[in-house]
């Protein structure tokens, strides 16, 4: 899962992105409230973790801005201001939850995944799709019962088709979800890890739409 994360401290920011790296997310970092707009606008990100008081643009202003485009990923607040009214306008602005600084990693990354879920409209953890079990937190997968010996990529990849299974993702959408900034990704890497993850799934999981991309059918 690739989250952008929106953090003006650079000690912080890096803490917390090394943190989630850690907790298996891809993760970028910006620093400043018109950086988180222009991202959110040309990269395809499951989350947002945006912290109010960014440089040049506020959270609260990005926040209604992503609102108004009709961008609905779910939005993890990050504030040092624990008053109750700017919470409130941060919730009330379209915001899914928030954390107030400082937080834990482990907490960090559980609310993290817990609004992911939501915008899912899963409930738990475990995924269960047919012959299928995924458990985000853990890495693990199984197929009727089996565990399946994937990769984080692969893992990831089949996390991302599963959790849109109702519809069809292109090249650019999976790359994004796999890859953050600074990987060089080579052209046939997708093609890669989806024709690995077929051996280990079976061929019929993951339909080819030719000219369009790739769909999940469970």
């Amino acid at each position: 899962m690739r989250v952008l994360l929106a953090e003006d401290d650079k000690n912080l920011g890096n803490a917390l992105k090394q943190g989630l790296i850690q907790h298996g997310f891809q993760v970028d970092w910006v620093r400043d409230g018109e950086a988180v707009s222009y991202e959110i606008k040309n990269t395809n990100y499951t989350a947002l973790i945006l912290d109010i008081g960014l440089p040049f643009r506020d959270g609260f202003s990005v926040l209604k801005e992503i609102r108004s485009d009709g961008i609905q990923l779910p939005v993890l607040l990050l504030t040092a201001q624990d008053g109750v009214d700017s919470i409130t306008q941060g919730l009330d602005l379209g915001g899914d939850d928030y954390v107030v600084k400082p937080v834990a990693l482990e907490v960090l990354a559980a609310r993290l995944r817990a609004i992911i879920r939501r915008s899912e409209g899963v409930s738990k953890n475990e995924i269960k799709v047919g012959r299928l079990m995924l458990n985000p937190l853990s890495y693990q997968a199984q197929l009727d019962g089996q565990e399946l010996d994937l990769s984080k990529k692969e893992f990831s990849l089949l996390h991302a088709l599963i959790l849109s299974s109702n519809r069809v993702l292109t090249k650019t959408q999976l790359e994004d979800q796999l890859y953050s900034w600074g990987h060089e990704v080579e052209s046939n890497a997708l093609e890669v890890h989806i024709h690995n993850l077929r051996k280990k799934i079976g061929s019929d999981l993951i339909q080819t739409i030719r000219g369009v991309g790739y769909q999940f059918r469970g």
